[in-house]
C-alpha cells in the first residue's frame, strides 16, 4: 500500500526543522528505524551533507537516523533497500536535475508504489506531482524533463499564499501564476498552505492540518477544501 506524506512546508512560523509534523511522522515511519534522506534541493545551497545533519537532527527527536543518499555508492539500491524515504525542499529544479542525472525517478515511484514510507517537503512534494510545472523556484538548472512521480493524479503547489490587501506588491499572485498554468495545461492544482498536508494511504488522498486548501480544476472557478477532504475523485 502507498504511504505518503505530501507537505506544503518543513517549518512553519515559530517552529523548528519540521517540529509541527512529527508526531504524524513518528506514527508514519513507525516500522522505519532509519530514513533515506534526498538532499539534492539544497535550500540556499547549502551541500549535501550540511542539509542531512539537519533533517538527521529532527528525526532524532522521534528515534529515527538518517543518512543521506548521496552517502551510497549505488543510489538506486540505496532507494530500493530503504525502509522510509524523504526529500527535503530547496530547488526543485536543481532537485529534478539530480533525480534524472541518476536516473532516480523510476525507481523511486516503483519503490513509494510498492509501500515505502514516503515523506516529501516543499520541492520534495512538487515531485509527487505530475510534473514540476506549479513549483515557485527559479530556473537556476535546466532538468531534461518537467515529469516527476506522478504519484497522485494532479500537480502540487506548496507554499500557497492568498493576496494580502495590504501589500505593495504588484506582481503576479499565486493564483494568477496557476491560471496562467492552466492556459497550457489541464491538469488539477492544489495549493497547500503552509502547515497542511495531504496524506496518501494507497488510492486514498486526504488533506490534514488546520487549514482549506485552495483547488484549481481547468476551465473552472478555483475554490476551496477544508481539512479530511477526500482528494480521490481526481483519479
Amino acid at each position: 500500500m502507498k504511504k505518503a506524506i505530501i507537505a506544503s512546508t518543513s517549518t512553519i512560523h515559530g517552529s523548528g526543522y519540521l517540529e509541527y509534523i512529527l508526531p504524524t511522522l513518528s506514527s508514519h515511519f513507525s516500522g522505519s528505524t532509519e530514513i533515506l534522506f534526498i538532499p539534492y534541493a539544497r535550500p540556499s545551497g547549502i551541500s549535501h551533507d550540511e542539509y542531512t545533519e539537519i533533517a538527521y537532527k529532527a528525526f532524532s527527536k522521534i528515534g529515527k537516523s538518517v543518512k543521506g543518499i548521496h552517502q551510497f555508492d549505488d543510489p538506486l539500491t540505496a532507494i530500493q533497500s530503504a525502509e522510509g524515504i524523504f526529500t527535503g525542499g530547496g530547488n526543485t529544479f536543481l532537485l529534478v536535475s539530480k533525480l534524472y542525472e541518476n536516473n532516480i525517478i523510476p525507481t523511486l515511484k516503483e519503490t513509494i508504489n510498492y509501500g515505502t514510507p514516503y515523506l516529501g517537503t516543499s520541492a520534495g512534494s512538487n515531485i509527487c506531482g505530475l510534473t514540476m510545472k506549479t513549483t515557485n523556484d527559479m530556473p537556476i538548472v535546466y532538468p531534461p524533463s518537467f515529469n516527476t512521480l506522478g504519484i497522485v493524479p494532479f500537480n502540487i503547489n506548496p507554499h500557497f499564499l492568498d493576496p494580502d490587501p495590504n501589500s505593495t506588491h504588484k506582481g503576479e499572485t499565486r493564483e494568477t501564476r496557476i491560471k496562467e498554468f492552466h492556459k497550457f495545461n489541464t491538469q488539477p492544482v492544489i495549493g497547500l498552505r503552509e502547515g497542511s498536508w495531504l496524506d496518501l494511504k494507497n488510492e486514498t488522498i486526504t488533506l490534514k492540518g488546520t487549514l482549506q486548501a485552495r483547488v484549481f480544476e481547468y476551465q473552472k472557478e478555483p475554490y476551496e477544501v477544508d481539512p479530511n477532504h477526500d482528494f480521490s475523485n481526481f483519479n
